[in-house]
Parts: C-alpha cells; sequence; structure tokens
C-alpha cells in the first residue's frame, strides 16, 4: 500500500521535468536568438520582434493539444469536457488570439509601439503557466481514468461488476474488429 503514494509521487516529478524539459525545447530557438542579439548589442531589439509571441503561440498550441488529449483519453471523463473546453476557449481568447495579432502587428508595422515590450513576455508567462496546467489536467484525467479503470479490472476479478451505489453497470458495446479480407472495407 506504502509504494502507491511513492509511485505517484515519482510518477508526479516525472511529469514535471518532462513538462519544463519541453518548455525548454520549445524556447531554445529563441534563446539562440536572443543571445546572438545580445552578442550585437541588439537585446532590446528582441522584444521589439515577434519572437517571443511566436514562442507564446507555440505553447499555446501545445497547451490545446494537451487539454485535448485529457478529454479524449477516457471516455468516463466526458463529465469534466465543459471544464476542458474552458481552458481551450481560455488558452485561445487569452494567449493564442493576442500572439497571432501581435505577430501579424508587429511584421506589418515599421514603428512597434513601446508597450509590445511589456506585452509579449507576459503573454509568454502566461502561456508557459497555462501548458503546464494543460499538462497537469491531461495527466491528472488520464491518471483517473486509468485508476477508474483498474477499479473495474478488479471488480470484473472479483465477480463484482458494480458501481459505487451497488447498482451493476452497464456493459461495454462489444463490436467485432474488421479483419483485412473484409470486402465492405
Amino acid at each position: 500500500m506504502s509504494e502507491l503514494p511513492e509511485r505517484r509521487e515519482h510518477h508526479s516529478l516525472s511529469m514535471m521535468y518532462g513538462t519544463y524539459a519541453d518548455i525548454l525545447f520549445v524556447l531554445f530557438p529563441f534563446l539562440v536568438i536572443g543571445m546572438q542579439r545580445l552578442w550585437e548589442g541588439r537585446l532590446y531589439e528582441t522584444l521589439l520582434r515577434p519572437d517571443l509571441s511566436i514562442a507564446a503561440a507555440i505553447l499555446a498550441g501545445l497547451a490545446m493539444g494537451k487539454f485535448v488529449l485529457g478529454l479524449v483519453t477516457n471516455r468516463e471523463l466526458g463529465r469534466y469536457k465543459e471544464r476542458i473546453v474552458f481552458f481551450i476557449a481560455l488558452t485561445l481568447f487569452v494567449v493564442l488570439g493576442p500572439a497571432i495579432i501581435l505577430i501579424l502587428s508587429i511584421l506589418g508595422s515599421a514603428d512597434v509601439p513601446d508597450f509590445v515590450t511589456f506585452v509579449q513576455p507576459i503573454l509568454l508567462i502566461i502561456a508557459i503557466s497555462l501548458y503546464t496546467t494543460a499538462v497537469s489536467i491531461s495527466n491528472i484525467l488520464t491518471r483517473f481514468g486509468l485508476e477508474g479503470s483498474e477499479q473495474a479490472c478488479q471488480n470484473l476479478a472479483s465477480g463484482t461488476d458494480h458501481n459505487d451505489m451497488g447498482q451493476p453497470r452497464p456493459v461495454p458495446l462489444d463490436l467485432p474488429r474488421r479483419t483485412g479480407s473484409d470486402p465492405t472495407a
């Protein structure tokens, strides 16, 4: 029994390292660009270029993918779909939309306003936060789905296929699989 919390903690720690590795991998090219501009003495120019907005848009896209992954991993998790759709909409509204608008505005304008130097780093920080939240939510929902399926397997093994209320669960639909020789395929 004591192994289970230790395994969960190890899994959570591994997910955290994986999440931050993803973030560092996305930000690495922009770090190289920033270091090159620093070498040339034009570091401030990085804040006036669309680099940080591009990084924020990439992370927002990855976050939306993780939210969707958490939703479609297990059909029993459909009751959380409104929350996940909210986070997807939040990511679109708060990060992806403004990042795309900033990218287009910066590239299409010769004179970039000074407020962009503050907005882009904030946008990137929000994108990183939403991505880590998306990975956490996806991980929790996936783990919840796996624990639910483990409980169902234990119920089947013990011969009691009942839910928490003591009522029998519906039998899952067993569809025949298509074979390669099926003429209707």
